[in-house]
């Protein structure tokens, strides 16, 4: 099937053979890996690690293997069950641990499953961490422990209920107002953690009028998990059938927010970062980031209130380090991943809806009438299968080289800025592919400015 070793973690589909699949051998010499890189770099004999995972049926069994590695190298876990990757990043930092471990593969179906790594700040380690760590895992350059130190377990499922008060704690949360409007809202949580969390934190909110779809944890997943518009129909015709204001969904991790307008229509992954920007800049000026790939609705947003937008390389880690480099106050990625600093330097779903919601109750408007605010851009999302053999740096020269008089920006693959539409291609690191993501004002124009650059890669090649 697949296996996947990154610098963020490793992620595959479970059984099959050691070295092609996610099998207890590889969970066992990550952990193992990630347990011995944290003792070097912090010069501990001991470590405090927080383990969390969404509800994926094999779960159960990663956190077990996890447990007993991480316990042979004198490691002690903070085991928060079933919990949300935001989640876990705020156990990190609350509990002061070395490192964590999240065991959840994101959007990805069902039989995948992952190990996400953390640094003791509860952000995900660095690119050059993330190397140090597969040198290890290579080398399988691991030390255990006699039984005189081993690490010791304990089980705290406390956590969603913290991150959610710390929520409801922040200033421009406002529950008062929230409560006033009597919001309907429906719910999709593709049978993960979100089903716990969500409405706990909507309860949190003064939201008592709930339309629960997929909300029981069993990680059997009845629809694909990530939240595009094809895989969510049944909700869309919830929102509508149930007169709902609104509607969210969330990834089986609950780090990514989509939202459905009352008339049953997406209101756009790329506009919920937007739409929560607007909010925050509207009480103070600052600088705003996301990533290449992401839309220029953000640049044009902050540029109105007078803050600066920067833009990263695609990746959650990109994201974060151009945050903290340009001082950010807002912040994320284009597929509906919100990072808001004043709460903590991750992706969070939960934070998402708490701002969105106070601002929508703010405005006395519909969800679509928010909507239609924004500038009705439109991505085309594209990729081009390359032959084999093929060397793709070679190919993204090629094309620097025909648009060296426009903007380019070259930190990730390659971004063109033309005045009033960008393209940026992006190679793919465990495919012989090139993405190929173009913006423009309508559908049309970003398709024909796409098929413009792919035609243009298939004659190099040729």
């Amino acid at each position: 099937m697949a296996l996947i070793k990154s610098i963020s973690g490793i992620r595959g589909t479970i059984g099959g053979n050691p070295g092609d699949n996610l099998t207890p051998i590889e969970v066992v010499k990550f952990t193992a890996s990630f347990i011995t890189f944290l003792k070097a770099k912090s010069g501990k004999d001991r470590l405090l690690i927080v383990l969390g995972r969404d509800a994926r049926v094999s779960g159960k069994m990663l956190n077990e293997l996890v447990v007993a590695t991480a316990n042979s190298l004198s490691a002690d876990i903070i085991d928060v069950g079933l919990s949300t990757t935001p989640t876990v990043e705020i156990a990190v930092k609350r509990l002061k641990a070395d490192g964590g471990i999240i065991l959840t593969a994101s959007h990805n179906p069902a039989e995948w499953n992952a190990l996400k790594l953390l640094n003791n700040k509860g952000e995900f380690i660095s690119a050059n961490e993330g190397n140090a760590l597969l040198k290890i895992a290579e080398k399988e350059d691991f030390n255990f422990s006699g039984i005189a130190s081993l690490g010791t377990y304990v089980y705290d499922d406390t956590f969603i209920d913290k991150h959610i008060e710390m929520i409801v704690d922040l200033p421009l949360v406002d529950i008062n107002l929230i409560k006033e409007v009597n919001f309907k809202v429906a719910i999709d949580c593709v049978n993960s953690t979100g089903g716990i969390a969500l409405p706990q934190l909507l309860k949190r909110l003064g939201v008592n009028q709930i339309e629960k779809l997929n909300c029981e944890p069993t990680g059997i997943f009845t629809h694909n998990p990530e939240p595009l518009p094809e895989n969510l129909t049944e909700i869309s015709a919830r929102v509508v059938a149930s007169a709902c204001d609104l509607g969210f969904v969330v990834d089986p991790d609950v780090d990514r927010l989509a939202i459905i307008s009352e008339d049953g229509n997406m209101f756009g992954e790329e506009f919920t970062l937007v739409t929560v920007a607007d909010y925050i800049l509207q009480h103070q000026t600052g600088n705003t980031v996301s990533n290449l790939s992401s839309t220029k609705a953000l640049k044009d947003l902050t540029e109105s209130y007078g803050g600066q937008y920067f833009a990263s390389a695609v990746g959650e880690v990109n994201v974060v380090e151009m945050m903290k480099a340009q001082n950010a106050i807002i912040g994320g990625e284009g597929n509906g991943g919100i990072i808001y600093p004043e709460l903590h330097y991750g992706r969070d779903a939960l934070v998402g809806i708490a701002l969105f919601l106070t601002y929508l109750a703010k405005t006395k408007l519909k969800c679509s009438a928010l909507r239609a605010k924004y500038p009705s851009y439109y991505i085309s999302k594209n990729k081009i299968t390359l032959p084999k053999g093929i060397d793709v740096d070679q190919i993204l020269k090629a094309v620097q080289e025909i648009y060296k008089h426009e903007d380019l920006i070259t930190i990730d693959g390659v971004k063109i800025n033309f005045t009033n539409e960008w393209v940026h291609l992006r190679k793919s690191n465990t495919e012989p592919i090139i993405r190929i993501y173009a913006e423009s004002d309508t559908k049309e124009l970003a398709d024909l400015l796409a098929s413009r650059i792919i035609s243009e890669i298939q004659n190099l090649i040729q």
